[in-house]
């Protein structure tokens, strides 16, 4: 199988995109407790965060005119540009280590763990293997998000 992999593409194994620090507010937890139809008090009342909430809380805010059809924003892949351009989801895992709480003060770093190429049933396929380290004020991991995204 002839590889469309460069040495290029896989030098940003390892590559971390500069930290990014949120504050959680009680407010931010209920809305989005509300918006997703949480049932549990400890979510709608804001003690706790919901499991997924981190989900984008270290993007930046983007104008409608800068977000794709699907809802995405442009250009919102980390990593190098690969040679095949229609990527879809290849799964999530979320190591949960501790609840997030109102008045927490995280950072995000994201860092490409794996970039590697295997044949599909109808061509190549190349895997990109991201995670999101998320630490507490205190340096504490508070949870680790694994998603790998799959170009074909």
């Amino acid at each position: 199988m002839s590889t469309l992999l460069t040495d290029e593409h896989k030098a940003w194994i390892g590559h971390e995109a500069p930290p990014v620090q949120v504050e959680v507010s009680r407010r931010d937890i209920v809305k989005y407790a509300i918006a997703t139809e949480q049932v549990l008090p400890k979510y709608l009342n804001g003690g706790e965060a919901p499991p997924m909430f981190i989900f984008n809380l270290f993007g930046s805010l983007k104008q409608v005119s800068e977000i794709r059809h699907d809802g995405l924003p442009r250009g919102s892949g980390g990593g190098p540009k690969l040679p095949l351009q229609r990527v879809m989801a290849g799964g999530t895992e979320l190591i949960l280590l501790c609840p997030i709480k109102p008045g927490d003060r995280l950072t995000g770093v994201q860092r490409i763990v794996d970039i590697f190429e295997k044949q599909g049933s109808q061509g190549p396929l190349i895997f990109t293997v991201q995670s999101l380290r998320v630490t507490n004020a205190d340096g504490e991991t508070v949870l680790e998000e694994i998603q790998t995204a799959i170009a074909r």
